[in-house]
């Protein structure tokens, strides 16, 4: 997960007489799709001309960093390709399929097709909705609370417990983006990286209206890509901070978007991170900006911690009207997953 992007990550077997005789996935990017490190793996090639190959997604039909894998499929002379759905990127649209029937090669496209494009959400909600995939996560007490009101050092009050932790290290490698909203950063001074988990660490993304977060914050040290987005009216107010900052306009890991708080917020970051190719965000907080995504519905996924403790009094949760697809228990906490259906 997350390093094949922004190519998806494609998973393929091949079969011979109902025994497996190779399969593979997407490498990193810009190295072997599925279907070539399938065939790679095949020790003896003769048996191609006699296999099916099962692939998630429709084989791609034109040059990118690497050659067509349809090209390859009939450069080996395989005699059934099986397709889980087909890719409705326009560079492979059904080329793919028209490449491999013109060809002689029998197509059954459509195989557990719903459980494909669940697998590739990511890539086709980019392609199609023209925005990120979007997952919401947080954690609350058991009286729904995500925070104190106030603390004594500026840093997170944890509610979910060590385990419930890695895992959202773990989510975070494997999603392209972060997003936090100010109040998260001036409270807690978050990092916003990959720690208790092996990965590569996501585009950060801060939501700063008015530019009050001071430049010493750890989401711009400059260690990961961070994107800002500031209020239109405070254009003045950037330049001023950039023109006395020559540091910040050589640091080409940081990048400011101006839009319009007034209207749509979560609508105009979707835009302009799809204009970033960017493919999925977990956006961690705080309520205020979970509860902008919520009320425009634009969100996907929804994983909520329920913590093992009270606060009494704090800041509120978000409000969730969904219906809930899975509890998950891990020891004393309870991870509820809602999809936006």
């Amino acid at each position: 997960m997350g390093t094949a992007r922004p190519n998806p990550s494609v998973g393929a077997v091949i079969v011979y007489n109902d025994v497996i005789i190779g399969a593979g996935f997407t490498s990193v990017y810009g190295q072997s799709h599925a279907e070539v490190n399938a065939i790679a793996s095949v020790q003896d090639k003769s048996l191609l001309k006699e296999a099916t190959i099962y692939v998630t997604l429709e084989p791609c039909a034109h040059f990118g960093k690497t050659p067509p894998c349809a090209d390859l499929i009939v450069k080996h002379q395989l005699k059934k390709v099986v397709i889980g759905c087909v890719d409705t990127n326009s560079l492979v649209s059904g080329k793919g399929i028209e490449r491999l029937e013109k060809a002689g090669v029998q197509v059954v496209v459509g195989v557990l097709e719903d459980e494909c494009r669940r697998h590739h959400k990511r890539f086709f909600t980019n392609q199609e909705q023209k925005r990120p995939y979007i997952i919401l996560k947080w954690a609350e007490t058991k009286d729904r609370f995500v925070a104190p009101l106030t603390k004594n050092k500026q840093q997170p009050v944890w509610i979910s417990n060590t385990y419930s932790k890695q895992l959202v290290h773990k989510w975070r490698a494997e999603e392209h983006a972060i997003l936090v909203g100010t109040n998260t950063v001036l409270a807690d001074n978050p990092n916003l990286t990959v720690r208790t988990w092996s990965g590569q660490n996501p585009i950060r993304i801060v939501l700063d209206k008015n530019l009050r977060l001071p430049k010493e914050a750890n989401v711009f040290d400059g260690a990961v890509k961070t994107i800002v987005f500031y209020a239109i009216e405070k254009q003045k107010k950037l330049q001023e901070n950039l023109a006395i900052s020559k540091n910040e306009t050589d640091n080409t890991s940081l990048v400011f978007e101006a839009i319009d708080f007034s209207n749509a917020i979560a609508s105009q970051i979707c835009r302009k991170l799809h204009g970033h190719k960017i493919q999925s965000v977990i956006i961690e907080g705080g309520t205020q900006t979970l509860q902008t995504f919520i009320d425009e519905n634009l969100w996907d996924e929804a994983r909520v911690f329920i913590g093992d403790i009270s606060f009494e009094k704090g800041i509120n949760a978000p409000v969730l009207k969904k219906n809930l697809k899975k509890q998950i228990y891990i020891k004393n906490d309870v991870l509820k997953i809602y999809m936006n259906d």
